[in-house]
């Protein structure tokens, strides 16, 4: 860890300091939380949602964070966390019958600022199971390395090396029937 790192969680174990500590960890992680969770739910609005989530669970969590690890593995694995969570309900409300597609959805988003090909991608990541999702977002456009992702996940490399090469079989696939 860097000496702004340790400051930075020195600062945060003490209650007189905590609160500007958590402020600055927050002006500091925000951008980079928010593409990381914007990669999984899609949706700006949702993204935000997530985001301040995080935020919130990392502040009511904070006494629990030891100083094992770097703040910032810490909070991603918050966020990416409450963006799978959030992910899971969204399943749970969508009905059989709904016909909007993530492509669609996003072409439609005044935030989405891709093209049909970009969109296209977004459906088929969409339709990778949670891991798959979250590993293939982590390592296809975080560029994180895998050990990263481990500390981030919970898992082996190996396990994420497997998984991301079978999301990006599916990916190839699903364009594959739309060319």
């Amino acid at each position: 860890m860097t000496y702004e790192e340790n400051e930075v969680q020195r600062l945060l174990s003490d209650p007189a300091t905590q609160r500007e500590a958590f402020g600055k960890v927050v002006h500091q992680y925000s951008e980079p939380l928010y593409w990381k969770i914007r990669r999984i739910v899609l949706s700006h609005e949702d993204a935000n949602d997530v985001l301040q989530n995080a935020f919130l669970k990392a502040w009511n969590n904070l006494d629990d964070f030891q100083n094992k690890s770097k703040i910032s593995t810490w909070l991603y694995r918050i966020a990416v966390n409450e963006a799978l969570d959030f992910v899971r309900r969204q399943k749970n409300k969508i009905s059989a019958d709904a016909d909007l597609s993530v492509a669609n959805s996003l072409m439609a988003d005044q935030y989405f600022d891709g093209d049909e090909a970009q969109a296209l991608l977004q459906e088929a990541i969409a339709r990778l199971p949670d891991v798959q999702r979250t590993v293939f977002t982590l390592r296809y456009y975080d560029e994180m390395k895998y050990s990263d992702i481990s500390k981030i996940l919970g898992t082996t490399e190996g396990a994420l090396k497997a998984s991301y090469h079978i999301a990006v079989q599916k990916i190839s696939e699903f364009f594959n029937k739309h060319d």
